[in-house]
């Protein structure tokens, strides 16, 4: 269970610094040990102890171990580089039991790995209660070691040096870190699952409905556009001959290209009866629908109904084309969508522009 539980942890670990989720989290981290004490008392009653008081080293690989403990030979710190353990690679499995202080982690840790331990464990100095730190070994690794406190240490250090034969046992704990222990982790791998998988349904969500719509709004240009093509083939299409008038004179011009009328030109007759050059007023047509001139609806005249917007308001103001001049009024306006009515009489159009209306309406004699 133990091994499964660590793995476990491993992988969430892994999974949560690679999504970058917890940036950096790894260096973060540290992991705590279960240290189980057993031994057996003069009456030949065995006592059990069991902790998750230990601290695993930096750079100690996290893995379970076990050993008779055995204490340094004088100074309880074990330092130096000469053997200071009555122990050797023949003797039964040992765990060295030393003291922080007057050496390096590293130089402990070295010492005792090198008569044969299969682990090492610290316990904090005098006076720290059983507080722990996660201590770094970087010279002395592939080699189990924790660190317990002082309080702890010091009862299995009494036993020993009592002559009881002391059996430790180190499995690994939980991780734990600054902000996150064993149940964050699971929380945010929960979280970081819905996350993902709500954005990429999202996303998804918005890319189809995205998709329907251009292709839905595309077919019906398509369909629009190939209406109005139909609708302006119908519209009377003129050859001008030598003495029409809008040959005869220069005030007739084709609003679309600003250009003159000249004879052999073919023009389209819209259905308010304005003339326009044909190959400048098919274009304009099927891209605004509206006379240039009166901005009447020509292709809604004709039966090509556009497509109505959705969620648009049952009413809205006309649009008007308002031209006003600096400091003054504004001099007319022109309704851009109205149905128009029947071209009437020359006598009976009325015009804002005063001077547009002279150049139409043929003075009476």
């Amino acid at each position: 269970m133990v091994t499964v539980g660590k793995k476990t942890h491993q992988f969430l670990l892994l999974l949560l610094c690679l999504s970058g989720l917890v940036p950096r989290s790894a260096a973060m981290m540290f992991w705590t040990s279960v240290v189980e004490v057993s031994y057996v008392q003069s009456n030949n009653e065995t006592v059990e102890t069991y902790c998750e008081c230990g601290l695993y080293g930096r750079n100690s690989p996290l893995e379970k171990t076990s050993g008779i403990v055995t204490l340094p030979k004088g100074d309880p710190k074990g330092c130096g580089p000469d053997p200071v353990y009555n122990r050797n690679f023949s003797s039964p499995p040992w765990i060295a039991l030393v003291k922080r202080g007057n050496c390096t982690f590293s130089e402990k840790i070295n010492a005792a790995k090198r008569q044969g331990a299969t682990g090492v464990v610290v316990y904090n100095s005098d006076g720290s209660g059983n507080q722990t730190t996660n201590m770094a070994h970087g010279d002395a690794g592939g080699i189990v070691a924790i660190m317990i406190g002082n309080i702890k240490g010091m009862d299995i250090f009494r036993l020993v040096k009592n002559g009881t034969d002391v059996q430790l046992c180190i499995n690994v704990g939980r991780p734990h870190g600054p902000w996150m222990d064993t149940y964050w982790l699971y929380l945010l791998s929960i979280a970081f699952f819905i996350v993902t998988a709500a954005s990429i349904a999202y996303f998804v969500f918005v890319s189809a409905n995205r998709l329907y719509s251009l292709t839905r709004h595309k077919r019906t240009e398509r369909k629009l556009k190939s209406e109005a093509k139909k609708a302006i083939g119908r519209l009377q299409v003129r050859t001008l001959k030598r003495g029409d008038e809008e040959t005869t004179s220069d005030t007739h011009l084709c609003a679309v290209c600003i250009e003159s009328y000249k004879v052999g030109d073919v023009v389209t007759v819209l259905t308010c009866d304005h003339i326009f050059h044909k190959a400048c007023i098919e274009p304009w047509l099927l891209e605004r629908r509206t006379c240039p001139m009166c901005k009447c609806d020509i292709l809604k005249a004709l039966g090509v109904e556009e497509e109505i917007k959705e969620n648009m308001p049952a009413e809205s103001p006309a649009e008007v084309t308002v031209i006003t001049v600096t400091g003054g009024d504004a001099m007319y306006e022109v309704p851009l969508n109205d149905t128009m009515s029947p071209d009437p009489e020359p006598h009976e159009r009325h015009y804002d522009n005063r001077a547009f209306e002279e150049e139409l309406v043929p003075a009476r004699g």
